[in-house]
């Protein structure tokens, strides 16, 4: 038990899919030597699209990776997220199994749901006819379709939900899944993997006005640079096993570090430009509040690094009055993934505990420093080595969602 009484959350599996690596080891070695997965897309064929760059999660064959039965029903961010899931079970050398029927639960977080496989099926209806149209578009498009088949696949029958609130999603589940555990779950499945890289979906992402059309991979997604152009849509993210800390420990389990703070907000409607994302800093407080850290005890903090100009002003502008004007360091790894939607920020948390492991805050890369006004001391050039304790993940939605989750190495 925590101090305030409450029971401690503890990740003890991790589980990837980026586009700058499969597999959590893979990632990690690719973030640090700086390699990105952003690319010319290869899905689609993107002649008359002004988004001509992606990040694409590579070599991913579903057949080598899921059963066959369930490669016609399901949409390829499912077939991404089952690769996660079962990576992160793997992981936490937890067999499900061996539990009480009720004791694990899945939560889950998704901007999009299928949209691919929504695409493919619109097609057939308006070609060949409504008889073409696939029985499983009735839940393959669906948001909470991640949840039910990680849930089937591994026999998961405790609580399980679906959270949608775009970027901040993957924060916001494992936020969730933490509850569960306190209400007396044993363990959860959680996290995100996002991804709709096809026309259908940069239809929906092009409403935003935020996406970077620049066509050099290397300048295409430069968080909080002046020149930032804006985002580059990305697939995948991370799925985390939390568990019972005290269940874990009678396990003699390895553990990544405990989920100490988590806390959510909302803005109500656009920020004026060059103000402080207020919604954000009090998520940020409520988090380090939930987790009993003073700001001055934070290590490291991930950003949510939009790379638009006035969201990136407003991110970086929170963080100083929460920390003061380069009060920590601040990083970005998603410039070398992309903008994974729900996706991005539980991949954040990944990272973030796989940071606390082996003591090295992982750069932003191809920023070289940060922009005028941004008063956050941004890690760039190389990865820097610290002695780290405690990062905080923070991640925003559109629409106004904010989301801050507070780790800690010591449990």
């Amino acid at each position: 038990m925590s101090g305030n009484g409450t029971v401690r959350t503890v990740v003890t599996g991790v589980g990837v899919a980026a586009p700058n690596g499969m597999g959590t080891e893979a990632y990690w070695a690719a973030t640090l030597a700086g390699r990105s997965g952003i690319a010319p897309t290869t899905r689609y064929d993107a002649a008359g699209y002004p988004l001509r760059l992606a990040g694409e999660v590579p070599g991913f064959v579903a057949e080598e990776h899921i059963p066959s039965r369930l490669i016609p029903q399901t949409d390829h961010a499912t077939r991404l997220s089952l690769y996660a899931a079962d990576e992160a079970l793997r992981d936490s050398a937890l067999d499900p199994a061996q539990l009480p029927p009720y004791a694990m639960g899945v939560a889950t977080a998704s901007s999009m749901g299928g949209f691919e496989f929504g695409q493919r099926e619109l097609q057939n209806l308006w070609s060949k006819g409504g008889r073409f149209v696939s029985a499983y578009q009735s839940f393959a498009w669906f948001y909470a379709v991640n949840t039910g088949q990680i849930s089937i696949r591994h026999g998961l029958r405790g609580s399980s939900n679906t959270v949608v609130t775009d970027a901040a999603g993957g924060l916001d589940a494992v936020g969730n899944a933490r509850r569960q555990i306190r209400k007396g779950s044993t363990a959860m499945l959680t996290g995100g993997v996002d991804g709709a890289l096809c026309p259908l979906g940069f239809a929906g992402q092009f409403s935003s006005g935020a996406l970077s059309t620049a066509g050099e991979a290397d300048r295409a997604f430069l968080p909080f640079a002046d020149d930032a152009p804006g985002q580059v849509p990305g697939e995948g993210g991370a799925f985390l096993v939390l568990e019972d800390a005290a269940s874990a420990q009678r396990r003699g389990t390895r553990i990544y570090g405990e989920l100490a703070g988590y806390a959510a907000t909302f803005d109500p409607g656009p920020l004026p430009s060059g103000q402080a994302a207020t919604g954000l800093v009090r998520a940020i407080r409520r988090a380090l509040n939930d987790a009993g850290t003073a700001a001055e005890d934070v290590d490291v903090v991930f950003a949510d690094a939009a790379g638009v100009p006035d969201l990136d002003r407003a991110e970086s502008g929170a963080l100083g009055e929460v920390f003061g004007p380069g009060g920590v360091p601040v990083t970005a790894p998603k410039s070398m993934t992309g903008r994974l939607f729900a996706g991005g920020a539980s991949l954040d948390l990944a990272t973030a505990l796989l940071a606390l492991r082996d003591g090295t805050i992982p750069h932003t890369a191809n920023v070289s420093r940060p922009g005028r006004g941004h008063p956050i001391d941004l890690v760039t050039g190389e990865p820097r080595e610290a002695d780290l304790r405690c990062a905080l993940v923070v991640a925003r939605g559109r629409g106004g969602f904010n989301a801050a989750a507070v780790v800690r190495r010591d449990v």
